[in-house]
């Protein structure tokens, strides 16, 4: 899979209308360009906004010691970010990736008495980040 971005360019072009007034219209014009890097962010958001974004190093596998490490940050965030959550409690979504299903990060979601939302298998609509983060 190659990645990359899309970059947008403006060109003004003259229109002629009625008498002398002459108008911009601004014409857009997409080229694909492919990146030299690969870069994964982790986000953390709720209905308020983003709660923590974690950009993975390069080379960094996300396991399930990498996922313990990104969410004790998490946790420590919610409870700077978020006091009324930290005291009522809160419930984290989740997909089913492997990092995530592991039995030490189950086991630390236990223990710090985070409820899980379970995410149905095969879900790809149920996706949050493509309706909240990416218009």
């Amino acid at each position: 899979m190659k990645l990359g971005y899309l970059l947008m360019i403006r060109k003004p072009s003259d229109n002629q209308c009625s008498g002398s007034h002459h108008h911009l219209q601004d014409q857009k014009r997409a080229r694909m360009r492919f990146s030299k890097f690969k870069a994964m962010l982790i986000v953390f958001f709720d209905i308020q906004g983003t709660v923590m974004a974690e950009w993975v190093p390069s080379g960094q596998t996300v396991n399930q010691q990498y996922y313990i490490e990104v969410l004790t940050k998490f946790h420590e965030c919610v409870r700077r970010k978020r006091p009324e959550l930290w005291r009522n409690g809160w419930i984290l979504h989740h997909d089913n990736a492997p990092a995530h299903n592991a039995l030490s990060a189950t086991q630390f979601l236990v223990n710090k008495n985070i409820t899980v939302l379970e995410h149905p298998p095969y879900s790809p609509d149920l996706a949050p980040c493509d309706f909240c983060l990416f218009p």
